[in-house]
């Protein structure tokens, strides 16, 4: 279990907080006590941001990683910074525009697997567009039905929730696993679902919007055939 206080998987709006320094590794990233900083994970990037000081300095965050082991979210500042004392209280001030923008595309990404109900074999998150990699053993995608499908489904104003399972009720349910590259982390007694209204709930970790019309206009902008039974399908968001 992770060491840091992880604030983003309750509240995904939550933009600073209140922080000490617990540690900096080996490598110079910085280690928080708790943090609103999301760390790179399942297709989306890490947070970046400011750690303000007492003495009203900041230290720029350049990204935002797990240890090795997710034994605690690791701070990485960007080059030539001054780094804070361990001990030091710090403000966690996190780039609210590029958090919400991956919010916004994690979310659409949600709905649409929520259309086409295939295992995931990969992803990715950006700030304006993202992809998901499906298993699908026949092709046939139409980039204008799937547009409409998942405009339709921002529009229906579904409300996005958080709710948790243990490890053995995951694995009595198989089924919500879509992700066949990346399984949700087990091993500490519970697990996170996200739910988005009653057309998608799969374990996820990352951040979302709290209502789907917050997601905007979503466009399937291009779809590409990676193998014999994958398809790329990516999606833009404006």
């Amino acid at each position: 279990m992770s060491q840091t206080e992880e604030l983003f998987r309750e509240n995904s709006y939550a933009k600073s907080c209140e922080a000490k320094v617990t540690a900096i590794n080996d490598l110079g990233g910085i280690i928080l006590d708790r943090t609103v900083f999301y760390p790179s994970g399942g297709g989306q990037p890490g947070d970046a941001g400011t750690l303000k000081r007492g003495d009203g300095s900041h230290v720029a965050i350049a990204t935002t990683v797990y240890e090795k082991d997710r034994s605690a979210i690791v701070h990485v500042p960007a080059e030539d910074q001054e780094m804070p004392s361990v001990g030091e209280t710090v403000q966690c001030i996190v780039d609210w525009n590029r958090r919400y923008a991956h919010m916004k595309v994690h979310t659409a990404l949600h709905l649409l697997c929520a259309i086409l109900p295939y295992p995931v074999t990969g992803g990715s998150i950006g700030e304006s567009e993202g992809r998901l990699d499906f298993d699908i053993p026949d092709a046939g995608l139409d980039k204008e039905a799937l547009t409409y499908e998942l405009n339709k489904l921002i529009g229906q104003d579904h409300e996005v929730s958080v709710s948790w399972i243990t490890d053995e009720e995951l694995e009595a349910q198989p089924d919500l696993v879509r992700t066949m590259a990346v399984k949700p982390p087990t091993g500490t007694g519970k697990v996170r679902l996200i739910a988005v209204g009653d057309v998608d709930l799969q374990p996820c970790g990352g951040t979302h919007v709290a209502r789907t019309t917050e997601i905007g206009t979503v466009d399937v902008s291009k779809i590409e055939k990676k193998g014999a039974k994958n398809r790329r399908v990516r999606i833009a968001v404006t």
